[in-house]
């Protein structure tokens, strides 16, 4: 399963910058909708497009690995 680190992002950028970032400003600056962003931090498994996430990646000036990374689930 792919796992988005969006929150972490979203801190990271918080801190460095000392201003607040919220869904709505990376919304705002990247014209991703609200409620994907809010899907890709807090749904399990979100499915989302290549598209959104280069302008992810953009916003934050990272990598395609430090927004999303390959967790192994055990299915039992």
């Amino acid at each position: 399963m792919i796992r988005y680190k969006l929150k972490e992002l979203m801190a990271d950028k918080q801190f460095t910058d000392d201003s607040r970032v919220t869904m709505e400003i990376v919304s705002n600056a990247t014209g991703i909708h609200r409620t994907t962003l809010s899907k890709i931090a807090n749904v399990k498994g979100y499915k989302t497009s290549t598209d959104v996430l280069d302008r992810l990646c953009e916003y934050f000036d990272v990598d395609l690995s430090r927004l999303a990374e390959y967790v192994k689930i055990d299915e039992k």
